[in-house]
């Protein structure tokens, strides 16, 4: 029972009302279908406001069943105690796929992991809370997948531990369109789904993806087209007859997420551009048209196929959002329109920075550095803010430095790599330069810190290498994993928004106090630097499922004192709850100091079950010299020194 709108009723009445509401409505059933009323199935869903009231002391008979409830995202927001275990009633779950409500309404298309739904749900079952599972789905048809992966989970927990996710996926995809292409087809349907829950399609803004640091936004388009790739070669080689429901399930919500991230990064892009004076802003601003119009014909082809059976069932709107509630009709985001030089301007954007060279008050351009152990490139952009093409050559003032392409001709972007050839480097830490010179305007000078130090040779050491100030870790790859008889730690692979996370077993055991020899992890790192670290922790975004024991790890650095990290956040407090739920993951954080250069070794201790950790980033920057730059997802991860990389 809520209050007039769907809303919570007034404090002074919500608690003495609901317990003559029960009251009254059990002596109805008993009057009406069973004398003996505690024969007769009741469940009081706690819901929102409800949990509240019960934990404030509000109280239904022992063979009432409490109704648990997630928080709207797919976080349950609490879970049994010892003591209520055993009442006759017992316990269920209300799981959400489908929300609408804050931080906004997701509606869409599925964007529920597996193997969210199954770190979640297997904390219900061990915590007893089995006599009711049920989950709104919203729409029926673009939940199929994952409406069946819950009930058949429900069913029989036992059967379907973490590793058979990949085995329901491909019976699934097997049943549906035969074995021959079925590990394939479960493979795109899982990737699109874990894609999605990094953040919710309605959730997306131009600004999401880093444009600028570490190659995010195009990592992300990448991703999204090897699944169109992936999908259309399928739907080219499976018989006819498979075609709609093959678009319905699988090609559909990939093709359309693929080209809603197009859309908003290409819109990033025209904005990013258009401060920055580029002339291909227009040419962004197209490329968003285009999506959008690209849109529009996918949902005309669902709504066409087999007889125009699923009429106006993809006319759920996700583009245009402004606040929590989805907006009256489909509306592309705010695009600029350039009036370019007619003459040529050459310029030079460079990764790292949104700022572009020459312009008055900017720093001349530097690039992040080269490192010898991954080994990789940097990129600069030369553009032009006219509309007449210049030439340009490129020199290094290095033999050993690589720039490709090394002269063109600029009308529109062009990206220019630049690489070291490693096995001509000399030993140790310096700069070079790369001076472009276009045949109008002034040479434009980029610097390249380059990191080839003496004293740690590519195989000396094993683990990771504090590189451009940072270090950036997935949580699977750690250098040690160390429990004991009663704390066991576990690899989940592909959970959360990148390599996956590791969490401990069992569920229901009790906390661990850290330090000593206690259950941890560990983690080998190369600092080039010494003096303040301080550590973001990426962790799935759970809540404290029990009333007294609130969700919590502990981190430190060699033998210091573990520092006890708080993990789970209140729905009830907008901040931080909805950050997590919208970023799809919760950071938190410690600050450590680092007594020396050279190896040290970073541990998570195990304290409370239900953490799952996912990424560690240690940011050894000082000052306005931050090691690690704005992005989404974060730095890519560090490279690896030794034989264990």
């Amino acid at each position: 029972m809520r209050g007039d709108g769907d809303e919570p009723m007034s404090e002074d009445a919500n608690v003495a009302l609901l317990e003559k509401i029960v009251a009254d409505q059990r002596t109805i059933l008993a009057k009406e279908v069973n004398a003996d009323v505690t024969k007769i199935p009741q469940v009081w869903a706690l819901y929102k406001e409800v949990q509240d009231y019960y934990e404030r002391g509000m109280r239904v008979p022992d063979d009432v069943t409490l109704l648990w409830c997630d928080d709207n995202w797919g976080n349950i927001r609490r879970l049994p105690t010892a003591a209520e275990r055993a009442r006759s009633g017992g316990a269920g779950i209300y799981y959400h796929f489908d929300y609408v409500g804050g931080p906004r309404n997701y509606k869409w298309l599925n964007t529920n992991p597996l193997t969210k739904i199954w770190e979640q749900m297997h904390l219900a079952w061990q915590h007893d809370a089995t006599r009711i599972w049920i989950v709104n789905v919203g729409d029926l048809k673009p939940m199929e997948f994952p409406i069946e992966y819950f009930l058949t989970y429900a069913w029989a927990p036992a059967k379907w531990p973490y590793e058979r996710i990949g085995e329901f996926s491909e019976q699934w995809a097997a049943r549906e369109f035969g074995p021959t292409h079925a590990s394939e087809i479960a493979a795109l349907v899982n990737g699109y789904t874990k894609l999605n829950g990094r953040r919710k399609p309605e959730l997306i803004e131009p600004g999401t993806f880093s444009l600028v640091n570490y190659r995010e936004a195009e990592r992300v388009l990448a991703e999204w087209q090897d699944l169109v790739s992936r999908a259309e070669k399928i739907e080219a080689v499976l018989p006819t007859a498979a075609h709609d429901a093959f678009f319905q399930l699988v090609l559909y919500p990939i093709q359309a997420c693929a080209n809603l991230n197009e859309l908003y990064i290409a819109a990033g892009r025209n904005r990013l551009y258009s401060v920055q004076g580029r002339f291909d802003t227009n040419r962004e601003a197209e490329r968003a048209r285009q999506a959008f119009d690209n849109d529009a014909a996918l949902v005309q082809r669902f709504h066409s196929i087999n007889g125009g059976k699923w009429n106006h069932q993809m006319s759920q709107g996700k583009f245009g959002y402004v606040n929590w509630q989805e907006p009256p009709a489909e509306v592309m985001p705010a695009v600029a329109i350039l009036r370019p030089n007619k003459r040529a301007v050459p310029a030079i954007a460079f990764e790292g920075r949104e700022t572009s060279w020459p312009v008055w008050g900017t720093p001349p351009p530097k690039v992040p550095s080269l490192d010898v152990y991954s080994q990789g490139s940097r990129w600069v952009e030369l553009f032009n803010r006219g509309e007449t093409p210049y030439t340009f050559t490129a020199v290094a003032d290095q033999p050993w430095l690589k720039v490709t392409p090394s002269s063109g001709t600029v009308l529109e972007t062009v990206r220019i790599e630049i690489s070291a050839d490693w096995s001509a480097v000399p030993v140790g830490n310096t700069t070079a330069k790369v001076t472009f010179k276009p045949d109008q305007g002034r040479p434009l000078t980029v610097t390249v810190p380059i990191v080839n130090p003496a004293e740690l040779r590519p195989g000396s050491f094993d683990g990771f290498v504090e590189i451009d100030h940072h270090v950036a870790i997935e949580a699977p790859h750690f250098s040690r994993a160390i429990g004991d008889t009663q704390t066991a730690w576990h690899t989940l692979p592909d959970f959360g928004r990148t390599l996956g996370g590791v969490t401990t077993s069992p569920v229901l055991a009790e906390p661990r106090t850290p330090g000593g020899d206690a259950p941890r992890l560990e983690y080998d790192i190369h600092f080039f630097s010494a003096g303040e670290a301080k550590v973001e922790f990426q962790v799935a975004p759970s809540l404290d499922f029990q009333p007294d024991e609130p969700l919590r790890f502990a981190a430190s650095f060699d033998d210091e004192a573990p520092q006890i990290i708080r993990v789970g956040t209140n729905p009830n407090e907008w901040e931080p709850w909805g950050t997590a739920v919208s970023d799809g993951v919760r950071r938190v954080f410690s600050t450590h100091q680092l007594k020396g250069a050279g190896r040290h070794t970073l541990k998570i201790w195990a304290v409370t079950p239900g953490v799952v950790l996912e990424r560690i980033i240690i940011d050894t920057g000082t000052g306005r010299f931050s090691g690690v730059r704005p992005s989404y997802l974060g730095p890519v991860e560090s490279p690896r020194a030794g034989t264990g990389k």
